[in-house]
C-alpha cells in the first residue's frame, strides 16, 4: 500500500515510501545498554574490539550482480566497486576517496528507488548501507538511534519488542530507513501519529565542503543548533541531495524524561484489520464512480486532526479490470471506544448508494497478497498485524519485475472529470496486466496538524494520495506498460498540463515516488517545474541548504535539489 526510495530509498502500499542513504558516527556520545547492539564506531570507546572492516565488492566477485541493481530491474549499473561500510568513518573515507579521484558516487540503503538515481551508467562507486542496520537507545541524545541501512520491519520489531514504541512508517518490509525517512515516511498509523519525520530529532550526514573535505555532521531540530537547516532538509527533502545519511535519532516533540518507552508513539495494543473487494464483472461506470467518490468524500470530510477518525486508515486499490477485482484494506485502532462501530460507519459511507455487495479479497492487489480471511474484520496484536502486512508482498519479491510509478495528492473529493479518465484507462482492452493499478491511501489527521514549512515535506493539507503502479517481467512489455501509465496519468490531469498542479483540488507529487516524466516537457506542459510539484514553496530553502552543505553538487541525480542559480 505505500513507500520506495533511492540510496535514495522508497516504495508503496504502506511504506510510504523512498530517497538517499546513510551511515554515521555517534561522535562523543554514549549509549545506554538496551540489549541491542550499539552503533559501531571505528573502535569501541573503552578499547574494545574494532569494528568489522569495510567490505568492497568488485566485478569479479560473485556478489557483484546482486549489488548493482535494486528491486526495479529496469535499472542496473556497472560500477568499479560497491562498498559496504559499518561505521561513519568508513563512509567518510569512501566518499573522500571518490571526491579526490573525481568519481561519481551514489548511495543505496534499501534499493527501492523507482528511477535510475542509484543504478545508472555514470556511477563508478556505490555505497551500499545495508550493513549499517542497528537500532539502539542513545542516552546522550535521549533518543532512539536508527542506522540508515535498517529495513523498516526490523526497525519496528526492535523498537516495539524493546520499548513498546514505533515510528509511523510504511509496511514494505525491505525499504531502507535512509530514503524512507528523508522523503517524509508514511504508513498505516499516519493519521493517528503523523509522518515519520514528525518524530525525527536528529540526523547524521557525511558532507563534502567546497574544498573537497569530507566530514560527518550531526543536525538536530534544536532551535540553537547551527546545523538545524540540515535537519529540516532531511525532514522531507528527499535523499541523494545533500550528503550520505548515516543514522537518524527519533524522539517525539514534547516527549519528556529519559525512559525510551515514553519518547515515541506507542502503537495500539490491537488493531482491527479488514479486507474486501468488488468484482469488476459487476461494476458499471456509475457503480465504479460511486465507490471512488464515496471513498474520497469521506477523506475530504475528515482531513482535520483531533477526532476519532484519526484512528482509521484505508487503502483502495483501483486495479485494471484484468485483475478481476477492486480491493480495499482498512485498519482501525481496536483500543478506541466503539472501534467496530468506527469501521462499520466507514464501510457504510464508502458503500452508500452502491448496489454491489463487497466480497472477500481473493486476488492480490498490487504489491500485497489476497486476504480472503479478512472479509470479517479480525482483531490482532499490533505487531503481528504489521508483520503480516509487511510481508504479504510477493510482487516486490519477484526478482524479474520491472515497474513504473507516478503519484498525486488530492485535497478534495475526486472530480468527475478525473473519474471518467480512471474508468477509461482501468477498462482498456489493449492491456492485460493484473499488476496495473492506482492505490488511493489515507492522508490527513495528524499529518495536517503540522505547518507546511515546519519540515521540508509540504503536502500537509492533502486528504489522500494516489499512487499509479504497473509491473511487468517481459522486457518486450515495457513500451505498452509505459504507454498505459503515461496516457492514464496525463489523461487525468489533461486540464492542468498533464500533472497534478498546486490548486484547490490537487497538491503535487510525493518525492519518494520519483517520476522523471515530471521534468519532461513532452509530458509536463503545465509550466510548473518538477521541484514545485515535490516541494512547493520549500524548494528555495532547500537550495540554500544545498549551497551550504554540498556546494560542489557532488550528491546529485536527475531530480536532485539544484544549487541556487543552476
Amino acid at each position: 500500500m505505500a513507500g520506495h526510495e533511492q540510496g535514495l530509498h522508497r516504495r508503496n502500499f504502506l511504506t510510504g515510501g523512498a530517497a538517499a542513504s546513510g551511515a554515521a558516527l555517534l561522535a562523543g556520545t554514549g549509549l545506554a545498554g538496551t540489549g541491542l547492539a550499539a552503533p559501531s564506531t571505528a573502535a569501541a570507546a573503552d578499547g574494545g574490539p574494532a569494528a568489522e572492516p569495510l567490505a568492497t565488492v568488485t566485478p569479479g566477485d560473485k556478489r557483484y550482480q546482486d549489488l548493482v541493481r535494486g528491486y526495479n530491474q529496469r535499472w542496473s549499473a556497472a560500477p568499479e566497486k560497491v562498498c559496504l561500510p559499518v561505521t561513519t568513518e568508513q563512509v567518510r573515507s569512501v566518499v573522500q576517496s571518490a571526491v579526490s579521484a573525481g568519481k561519481r558516487l551514489t548511495v543505496r540503503s534499501g534499493g527501492h528507488c523507482h528511477e535510475d538515481w542509484v543504478f545508472n551508467s555514470q556511477v563508478r562507486v556505490v555505497l551500499d548501507m545495508s550493513r549499517m542496520n542497528k537500532v539502539s537507545y542513545d542516552a546522550a541524545r535521549n533518543a532512539v538511534c536508527v542506522e540508515a541501512g535498517s529495513q523498516l520491519l526490523n526497525v519496528y520489531e526492535r523498537m516495539y519488542r524493546t520499548w513498546g514504541v514505533t515510528i509511523p512508517g510504511g509496511i514494505c518490509f525491505q525499504v531502507g530507513a535512509g530514503g524512507h525517512v528523508s522523503g517524509g515516511g508514511w504508513g498505516l498509523l499516519c493519521r493517528q501519529f503523523g509522518l515519520v519525520i514528525d518524530h525525527l530529532y536528529g540526523v547524521e550526514v557525511v558532507t563534502v565542503a567546497a574544498d573537497g573535505t569530507v566530514r560527518a555532521q550531526v543536525a538536530t531540530r534544536e532551535p540553537d543548533d547551527p546545523n538545524r537547516e540540515l535537519w529540516w532538509a532531511h525532514a522531507g527533502g528527499g535523499g541523494g541531495n545533500f550528503g550520505v545519511i548515516t543514522r537518524f535519532w527519533f524522539r517525539s516533540p514534547g516527549a519528556t524524561g529519559t525512559d525510551p518507552s515514553k519518547l515515541l508513539p506507542q502503537p495500539p495494543a490491537e488493531i482491527l484489520l479488514h479486507a474486501v473487494s468488488w468484482p469488476w464483472a459487476e461494476l458499471t461506470k456509475d457503480r465504479f464512480t460511486r465507490l471512488v467518490k464515496n471513498w474520497s468524500d469521506w477523506h475530504a470530510a475528515h482531513l482535520e486532526p483531533g477526532t476519532v477518525h484519526d484512528h482509521l486508515f484505508s487503502a483502495l486499490w483501483l486495479n485494471h479490470k484484468s485483475s478481476g477485482q477492486i480491493g480495499m484494506v482498512t485498519q482501525v485502532d481496536a483500543t478506541v471506544p466503539d472501534a467496530r462501530r468506527l469501521l462499520d460507519d466507514f464501510l457504510a459511507a464508502v458503500t452508500a448508494g452502491l448496489d454491489v455487495a463487497y466480497q472477500p479479497m481473493t486476488v492480490h492487489m498490487g504489491e500485497i497478497s489476497a486476504m480472503p480471511d479478512l472479509a470479517e474484520p479480525r482483531r490482532m496484536p499490533w505487531f503481528q498485524a504489521t508483520r503480516y502486512a509487511c510481508t504479504t508482498n510477493p510482487t516486490l519479491n519477484d526478482p524479474s519485475n520491472r515497474s513504473d510509478n507516478k503519484s498525486s495528492y488530492y485535497r478534495t473529493s475526486m472530480p468527475d472529470a478525473h473519474l471518467d479518465e480512471f474508468w477509461t484507462h482501468l477498462t482498456r482492452d489493449d492491456l492485460n496486466n493484473p499488476l496495473a493499478n492506482v492505490q488511493l491511501s489515507s492522508f490527513g489527521g495528524r499529518i495536517a496538524a503540522v505547518a507546511e514549512d515546519a519540515t521540508a515535506f509540504p503536502h500537509r493539507r492533502a486528504a489522500y494520495k494516489a499512487a499509479w503502479s504497473i509491473w511487468w517481467t517481459d522486457p518486450a512489455a515495457e513500451d505498452l506498460s509505459l504507454r498505459w501509465i503515461r496516457e492514464f496519468y496525463h489523461g487525468v490531469y489533461a486540464r492542468t498540463g498533464g500533472v497534478p498542479v498546486l490548486n484547490e483540488v490537487t497538491d503535487g507529487c510525493y518525492v519518494n515516488y520519483p517520476d522523471i516524466d515530471l521534468g519532461d516537457p513532452a509530458f509536463n506542459t503545465s509550466g510548473v517545474p518538477w521541484h514545485e510539484l515535490y516541494y512547493k514553496d520549500n524548494y528555495a530553502r532547500l537550495q540554500q541548504v544545498k549551497q551550504k552543505y554540498d556546494p560542489r553538487d557532488f550528491f546529485r541525480h536527475s531530480q536532485s535539489v539544484r544549487l541556487p542559480g543552476a
